[in-house]
């Protein structure tokens, strides 16, 4: 999945133009790093920081 996405999905950004500002504007890290990749593609254990709130990327085949 990749960022935008992510943000997307866990409602962190209601439109990919939130999650386009978001990210391009260094407030997202992956793995405490700043990100400005919106295509930057996630795996599994790779951990989104936002707003000082922090999510987990999960492997789908735990989430079945």
């Amino acid at each position: 999945m990749k960022l935008d996405q992510f943000l997307k999905f866990q409602g962190l950004a209601l439109t990919g133009g939130q999650a386009k500002h978001l990210i391009q504007g260094g407030d997202v890290q992956v793995n405490d790093q700043v990100e400005t990749r919106r295509g930057r593609q996630l795996v599994p254990g790779d951990i989104i920081t936002l707003n000082q709130q922090s999510f987990r990327v999960e492997d789908q085949q735990e989430q079945s």
